[in-house]
């Protein structure tokens, strides 16, 4: 199959140029990355972004698994001796997996069937006979029949509408007044499995303990919910349209007349529904729906890991980590301005009422020894109480504190990676140096986790995971490519999610730094093992070195355009250096005088967008935030209290919002505008400093209920 038939389907699903659609088939195929065909190559795609060069990438993969299909369809058929040229013809014209299906499934090697054995005993015939509908006294030509293992009459007409079933079951125009039924008014059912409805653990599914809705409308969370529950064994759940009306419809379709042949066929239509027809459009559609509930489950996990990875970063400063505890105590670490660590010491602030003056004392003396300029708190448990600790201090002037998210850090503290980092130490220093990397550079210390570890997913073990880690995956090497990364600072993990680059170069680099020292200019890279022109091409735009004598190799202007730089510069009379601090210079330019075949308007754009804030951060900065002081326990609570938050997580139903009594509340998407709200994501983002009100609090299931305010 050549990429040109590709190109077309893909181009006209997506609705896309067919000739930018061909260009960027022909870049993936080269293995080019994502990032770097939207960032670099947009004279070839027409300045498509990444969500649109993915979906391209992934319809591509879809179609080349059909084609793959399609060759084992054709071999089976046509060692049959059953093919022809009209059906080969079908079979090579159709995209659709389902009608590839139908068209196949005729022919399908099978288990051996009630059909298959009524065929073997010489039925078949009479099978036709019957579906005909023309034989008046079909019993007659049934008694033909009777012998060897057919033992009676009844035996040959039971093999005979078997038989007929089967053939109704198989064909392409039954299957789809069918789907199209499902599509129209099927609902989804679920009912509580006998016995179980009194359990404990049984109790987080007591909403579709007897539930049932449209299909059609049963949204992507809910869904998961009942088929997890069913997967639990507390669940039962079914899919199906009104079956007297499917069963009504299927018998017109095939019954003709009111005689004997006609009532025989009637009932084999009503077989053929209920053991076959139904089971097969049931299963269909039940794995149909989970696979559209896990894309939008994953879309919202990606987009909510997305907003996490490009969380606000602190910077290079002086950071003191905190992982909180009440009788463990707090294990404290002093980190320097590259998160190295320098020090580690437990703490225990909360042995009796009132702070412990010793530990006071010692994260003063630590805070003024080691320079700290600010402090990271894990979120978890008592990290309110040490929040309020820390305020009691007497620290340096422009010390603040702020509360990190700590999801994922005792994965992370009992990882290889870790253990590589601190072989010396153990979980507990370990977490509390991510805690407080994280405060730094949220993006560089996320990296080294498991993105399913990292809290902000729903039902993430629920869904596809082989697609979930590829979504995942694609999304951490956006925000890392999107950010830039410090060639001579990054972590190998960092770098394994570099355009380009994987695990084993992103490990050669860190051997070929620890070697030789700092690069000096990105071209040094080329002296790495096994990094040749191809992966360098990938890579070095996104790989930024702040100590290079060429400004360039600072920014996002790769270094095959770093030639037109020089030449902009001196048809300006000046250095890059000077072009890039000279606001004037740079606005004298003509772009359109450097347009070549090999460099067109939109790079020379970007190149000039790059050259005013080079090497800039997309993120924005952080931001302090305080709790209500008078709210610390959920029995603090009161309805129509307006509380400061911080957004948890998102959900396609609503987010939940850490609004400091150790339980998230939620509020529910119909609570966050005075308008329809289709995505959350619309209105709040992960991390978000909001306002919101108290609506309820059930104390029972541990729930509060919250709206947004002032949106």
């Amino acid at each position: 199959m050549n990429n040109n038939t590709y190109s077309a389907l893909i181009a006209a699903r997506l609705g896309l140029a067919e000739q930018r659609v061909a260009n960027t088939l022909e870049l993936l195929d080269e293995g080019a990355t994502i990032p770097f065909i939207s960032r670099y190559r947009k004279e070839r795609t027409g300045s498509m972004d990444e969500v649109q060069i993915a979906g391209i990438n992934e319809l591509y993969l879809k179609l080349q698994e059909i084609a793959k299909r399609k060759e084992t369809i054709i071999k089976t058929i046509t060692e049959q001796g059953k093919m022809t040229p009209e059906l080969q013809k079908r079979i090579e014209e159709t995209w659709d997996a389902t009608i590839l299906e139908d068209i196949y499934l005729p022919y399908k090697p099978k288990r051996r069937t009630r059909a298959q054995v009524a065929r073997e005993q010489g039925l078949e015939p009479l099978a036709t006979t019957i579906l005909l509908q023309r034989e008046r006294d079909i019993k007659s030509v049934a008694r033909k029949f009777v012998k060897g293992e057919v033992k009676d009459l009844d035996m040959a007409l039971k093999g005979a509408q078997d038989i007929i079933a089967e053939t109704i079951s198989e064909n392409e125009d039954s299957r789809n007044r069918l789907r199209k039924a499902f599509e129209r008014q099927a609902i989804i059912s679920s009912k509580v499995v006998k016995g179980k409805e009194d359990l404990d653990e049984s109790q987080k599914y007591s909403d579709y303990f007897d539930w049932n809705e449209p299909l059609k409308r049963c949204s992507s969370h809910r869904l998961l919910a009942m088929r997890r529950g069913e997967s639990e064994g507390v669940l039962r759940v079914s899919i199906s349209p009104d079956q007297d009306e499917c069963i009504a419809n299927l018998q017109r379709q095939y019954v003709r007349g009111s005689g004997d042949c006609s009532r025989l066929v009637e009932e084999a239509a009503e077989d053929c529904y209920k053991r076959l027809l139904k089971p097969s459009i049931e299963t269909e559609f039940a794995n149909l729906s989970k696979e559209k509930a896990d894309e939008e489950a994953i879309r919202v996990f990606a987009e909510n890991l997305r907003q996490l990875l490009l969380s606000a970063p602190l910077g290079q400063k002086r950071v003191m980590g905190i992982d909180p505890g009440f009788r463990t105590g707090c294990k404290v670490v002093c980190l320097d301005a590259q998160g190295n660590l320098l020090h580690f010491e437990a703490v225990h602030p909360f042995l009796s009422k009132g702070f412990n003056p010793q530990a006071q004392k010692t994260v003063e003396r630590l805070a003024g020894q080691y320079k700290i300029e600010a402090i990271a708190i894990g979120n978890g448990t008592a990290s309110r109480e040490t929040n309020d600790f820390i305020k009691s201090l007497t620290l340096g002037d422009g010390v603040r504190s702020f509360v990190v998210s700590e999801d994922g850090a005792s994965v992370y503290s009992a990882s290889k990676i870790a253990r590589e980092e601190f072989p010396d130490y153990d979980v507990t220093v370990r977490g509390a140096v991510s805690i407080g990397r994280r405060l730094m550079d949220p993006l560089a210390e996320l990296v080294k986790i498991d993105p399913k570890s990292i809290g902000v997913g729903q039902y993430q073990h629920d869904v596809d995971q082989s697609k979930l880690k590829e979504k995942l995956d694609q999304t951490v090497e956006s925000c890392v490519n999107l950010v830039g990364v410090n060639l001579n600072t990054a972590s190998q993990q960092l770098l394994t999610y570099v355009s380009g680059l994987g695990s084993t170069l992103a490990k050669n680099i860190v051997d070929y730094r620890r070697e030789h020292g700092a690069f000096t200019s990105r071209k040094e890279l080329l002296k790495v093992g096994r990094l040749g022109p191809s992966a360098f091409e990938q890579c070095a735009g996104f790989l930024r070195i702040p100590e290079s004598d060429n400004p360039l190799d600072n920014s996002a202007v790769h270094p095959e355009s770093y030639k037109v730089v020089e030449q902009m510069a001196r048809d300006a009379g000046c250095t890059v250096s000077q072009l890039i601090s000279d606001k004037s210079k740079r606005e004298s330019i003509n772009i359109k005088r450097y347009v070549s075949d090999r460099i067109g308007l939109p790079t020379l754009t970007d190149i000039m967008k790059e050259l005013e804030k080079p090497g800039r951060d997309p993120r924005k900065g952080v931001e302090v935030f305080e709790f209500d002081e008078n709210v610390k326990t959920v029995d603090d609570l009161m309805e129509g209290m307006e509380l400061p938050g911080i957004v948890t997580n998102i959900t396609n139903f609503g987010a939940f919002v850490d609004i400091g009594v150790h339980q998230d509340g939620l509020i529910h998407i119909s609570q966050m505008a005075d308008r329809y709200v289709r995505d959350p994501n619309e209105i709040v983002h992960l991390h978000q400093h909001i306002k919101v009100r108290v609506l309820e609090v059930d104390h029972k299931r541990n729930r509060i209920s919250l709206k947004l305010v002032g949106k």
